[in-house]
């Protein structure tokens, strides 16, 4: 009977561990330790059918980097940088040597990112992009950040009209805005929402006073609307 009951709250025990959350000091101790100040914004790696998916995308990191609290190189001047230097391709650099980026811009981490799907659905109304976030440091080499998200932007539209007719406008509404939805703005919804537990820079209002502030998990997804 012992051992039964011994079993039973070392499983409520480990239960009750899997479930809690961890505090950003917790899953992101290297960001901490390393405090970087400036980040490079590497080309993305595309892997979905979209040819532009890469281009585009490139230019949303931008502003939630610099809403995080970091010093973040313009992405017009860097991707002249990376063109002439052939470096465009950021797969040969996401496990490779990153003193480069270092010694000639200064740079304290490279952001790169890895574009997994990017779907629009026009008459369902919906946008969904999912990308795995990699911040690595160019000191040490080392993985600071990481976590993947898959965001599902609601772009539905309701007309409030009754019927048949009503649903026809609806759908016809819904299509039309889905289509025109800003590729850029999406992004930058979605990085902004899949980096909102990245410990902040020295620009940010809580930097160094959020290690103790909860951390999301390595995979989020989520539905917001547009």
């Amino acid at each position: 009977m012992k051992n039964y009951i011994a079993l039973a709250v070392m499983a409520i025990t480990l239960a009750s561990c899997a479930t809690s959350s961890l505090t950003r000091d917790v899953r992101y101790p290297k960001m901490y330790e390393e405090k970087p100040l400036s980040i490079v914004v590497m080309p993305p790696i595309n892997r979905t059918n979209h040819v532009d998916a890469k281009d585009f995308f490139y230019t949303t990191l931008y502003t939630p980097l610099c809403e995080k609290g970091y010093y973040v190189f313009s992405p017009m001047l860097t991707m002249d940088m990376f063109q002439s230097e052939s470096a465009y391709d950021a797969e040969p650099f996401l496990e490779g040597s990153l003193a480069q980026f270092r010694n000639v811009l200064g740079a304290d981490a490279a952001m790169f990112t890895i574009i997994k799907s990017w779907n629009r659905n026009n008459i369902g109304g919906s946008l969904t992009v999912e990308v795995e976030y990699i911040l690595r440091s160019t000191v040490t080499g080392q993985t600071l950040y990481q976590r993947e998200g898959k965001v599902k932007l609601n772009t539905s539209v309701s007309t409030s009209s009754k019927g048949l007719l009503g649903a026809l406008l609806d759908v016809a509404a819904t299509a039309a805005k889905t289509a025109s939805t800003d590729k850029i703005e999406a992004g930058r919804k979605c990085t902004a929402y899949v980096l909102s537990d990245m410990p902040e820079g020295k620009y940010g209002l809580k930097f160094g006073q959020d290690q103790k502030d909860p951390a999301g998990k390595e995979r989020v997804e989520a539905s917001i609307d547009y």
